[in-house]
């Protein structure tokens, strides 16, 4: 989504957790924004369906307010306030509501991984952990938590709509979005988002799934026209976001900004009309990304229903069009009623928004979790992992501003953090559009707390020599990396960027390689969004995957670190060997005509979009490891894969067919702590089938304690082992033999067993 980039946030005062724990919660409550008088409309009988409600209320409205439904008004974060939008809550959209009726406003904000430009509010909100950091937790219940999370603050806030749940697969891994998505596979990636959902809208919130679809690339991603078979589409892109409408039930879907096989997805028939409406029989309502809408009656014929942020198609024109019978009532009604009927199924009608006061204490516990379990840990020779405080007496921690604080991920996902960027000068000012924000969660700090014998000493790591000179006579020698990434951009490359400190080059992988030289007990600790290439690989004695770590980070990583906490992350993204090894070595660019309207454009330039330039994905279904598996090239770190401070042995596979496949089979911790391992599900389909050569079909996280067994039973959606008949617009089950594969990773699976399946 692309916002204003003339301010994405303020200061978030350092006190602001103070100032809302100890303000009174009377004044809080006369705070609230837009309550209409308490309707007595039959509407408002609650034993009535969401359908049979919007129903009610629609006949009672007039032409007017039922087109003032399908847009919004602007901005309200960046424009002055006007009578339409002030019963806002300053968001990144609102839609005016019918008060006369009792239908609220729609006030909607980015919430990605956490409630966006609160400062602009003087408010606090949670930075999670990003996205990737929860789809590899690879939990159901931390994704649901995760949504809950932002659900409960937005509702503190005064929102009602949140603008998160992005689940674009990682088919170019390059994508300045990454971290904002669900990893490689559309059935974690999917499974996730839908717990997420569901965990957003039990706050009474509207809850939004995201960009639909194929937004795989941010460069040129307002003109880029994406080209794809529809049984690849189905299987791969398209399969993610079904799982995640047809379990998750938002109540809204946004279409994306890039046109896919010749249409913008916002006006094109087959994703929304076809597919999202009939195939998975979607209630809810589609809106536009921001600027994302071309057009008025080709974009309503094809199932857009509501135009954000502003009202240039789905205004005045549109009401014309329904006037002069280019659109008909029924085609009208059916975007309004989409929009009711959601609002009454979140509960946004029956529990008005209000203000209140959240618990950031109990809410960085929720963030610190996730965290603890997205880790991922790549690398641990000789035990350097977990650290024994008791034996340390001297530890170097290099590198990457950890001294004081934690990259973000940026763009419309940016969260404020509390008293400013971290690495901003004493007074530093706002936040803005892709700007690198540090959070104040300091791994220097959760070191020192824990190893408080030890002598913790900080080398900014500006310099390979200087910094392989503080390593060398420490005990251990902890090296920070990250590469920074934002919405409106792609990465230039998989390998750990350079960055200025006081005017100085830093090459962090020349920094890497001179501590790793000079102590054999360095840690490598890696912020990222997406994979990262590493020419270092074997030098350090452990790498870890820490990904954006949110508000708490720091202390996640403190308890992993010490063995508080024994890491059981598993990567959702492959680690590629190099670039070169990708589906497209390089990113696809625009040609200059297609990159960006100048500030003179027209509405009706906008309309026509910038002159479209092709990307075709003909790796097709093979997405990630499939890719990978299908083309036999080896990998630096494979799906699926992360270590633990235990071991876990695998027996007893059996595979039933009983109506539904069944496998089960007996997970053992064979070492001396307690851990939980993900044991993940793949399945072979027959050679008819002509699919990669597995896919993920199922997993279960579970926890043991030491020399603890527990037999483990899931049972597999059908869907999972069937492919998409396009000649049948439908799945079908391939007659054959399918073999399925239980392990720790995509490439580490010790149990198969086979079977015939009709």
């Amino acid at each position: 989504m692309k916002h204003s980039q003339r301010r994405a946030g303020v200061l978030v005062p350092a006190l602001a957790i103070t100032c809302l724990l100890s303000m009174p919660l009377a004044g809080l409550a006369q705070h609230h924004h837009g309550q209409p008088p308490k309707p007595t409309g039959p509407w408002m009988n609650t034993s009535l369906s969401a359908d049979q409600r919007a129903d009610l209320v629609m006949q009672q409205m007039t032409l007017d307010e039922k087109i003032a439904l399908l847009h919004g008004v602007g901005m309200p974060t960046d424009e002055p306030v006007t009578p339409e939008n002030a019963a806002s809550n300053r968001g990144v959209g609102y839609v005016v509501g019918v008060p006369r009726l009792g239908i609220p406003g729609i006030d909607m904000s980015d919430a990605a991984y956490g409630v966006r430009s609160s400062g602009v509010n003087g408010r606090y909100s949670t930075a999670l952990p990003a996205n990737v950091a929860a789809a590899a937790s690879w939990d159901i219940k931390a994704a649901y938590d995760y949504g809950a999370l932002i659900g409960h603050e937005l509702r503190a806030q005064g929102y009602n709509m949140s603008l998160g749940g992005g689940v674009d697969i990682t088919r170019e891994p390059r994508n300045g979005r990454t971290f904002e998505y669900l990893g490689e596979d559309p059935v974690l990636a999917g499974t996730m988002v839908a717990q997420l959902i569901q965990g957003t809208q039990s706050a009474h919130v509207i809850g939004d799934i995201k960009h639909y679809a194929f937004n795989d690339q941010e460069s040129g991603r307002n003109s880029v026209n994406i080209s794809i078979g529809e049984r690849a589409a189905r299987e791969s892109d398209l399969l993610a976001f079904e799982i995640g409408v047809t379990e998750g039930h938002p109540a809204a879907v946004m279409c994306s900004y890039n046109r896919v096989n010749g249409d913008f997805s916002c006006e094109n028939d087959y994703l929304l009309n076809q597919v999202l409406k009939k195939d998975w029989k979607f209630p809810g309502f589609v809106l536009s990304d921001w600027g994302g809408t071309h057009s008025t009656e080709k974009a309503s014929a094809a199932g857009l229903d509501n135009e954000e942020p502003g009202h240039f198609w789905y205004g005045d024109k549109y009401k014309a069009a329904v006037q002069a019978g280019n659109i008909s009532e029924a085609e009208l009604n059916d975007h309004v009623h989409r929009i009711l009927r959601s609002m009454f199924a979140a509960g946004v009608i029956d529990h008005p928004r209000q203000r209140s006061v959240i618990d950031p204490f109990k809410d960085l516990v929720v963030a610190r979790k996730i965290e603890e379990e997205g880790i991922v840990l790549l690398k641990n020779e000789r035990g350097a992992l977990p650290l024994d405080a008791a034996q340390l007496r001297s530890i170097a921690v290099i590198g990457a501003h950890s001294d004081v604080g934690m990259i973000s991920g940026g763009g419309s996902a940016q969260v404020d953090p509390p008293g400013g960027n971290a690495i901003m000068p004493p007074g530093g000012g706002a936040t803005h559009w892709q700007e690198q924000i540090w959070f104040p969660t300091s791994p220097l700090k959760a070191i020192e707390a824990r190893a408080p014998n030890a002598t913790v000493k900080y080398d900014p790591g500006a310099d390979p020599a200087a910094a392989a000179e503080a390593a060398k006579a420490a005990d251990v020698a902890i090296v920070f990396a990250y590469q920074w990434e934002s919405e409106g951009m792609d990465l230039p490359s998989l390998s750990l960027p350079n960055y200025k400190f006081e005017g100085r080059e830093v090459d962090q992988n020349a920094v890497i390689a001179a501590v790793a030289s000079a102590n054999p007990h360095t840690i490598v600790v890696l912020e990222t969004g997406s994979p990262v290439t590493m020419p270092w690989v074997k030098a350090p004695a452990a790498i870890v995957e820490a990904w954006y770590g949110g508000s708490d980070g720091a202390n996640a990583l403190g308890n992993v670190f010490f063995g508080t906490v024994n890491p059981s992350g598993k990567l959702p993204n492959t680690f590629p060997l190099s670039e070169a090894d990708l589906p497209h070595p390089t990113v696809t660019q625009p040609p200059p005509a297609s990159r960006h309207f100048d500030g003179a454009a027209t509405p009706e330039q906008w309309a026509k979009g910038l002159p479209p330039f092709p990307v075709a994905y003909d790796e097709g279904v093979k997405v990630g490891y499939k890719w990978y598996d299908a083309e036999k090239k080896p990998v630096l770190f494979p799906f699926g894969f992360g270590l633990s401070y235990t071991t876990f042995g695998y027996s007893d596979l059996k595979v039933a067919n009983e109506g539904k496949v069944t496998v089960s089979f007996t997970l053992a911790n064979t070492g001396a702590r307690a851990g939980a391992e993900v044991a993940e599900i793949y399945a072979a389909l027959p050679a008819s089938a002509q699919e990669p050569p597995k896919r993920l079909v199922g997993w279960s996280r579970v926890m043991l304690q030491p020399g603890e067994k527990k037999d483990v039973s899931v049972q597999i959606n059908p869907k999972y082992l069937s492919i998409f008949d396009v000649q049948k617009n439908g799945w079908t089950l391939v007659p054959g033999q399918y073999t399925f594969m239980v392990g720790g990773s995509s490439q580490d699976l010790p149990l198969k067993e086979s079977i015939t399946l009709p």
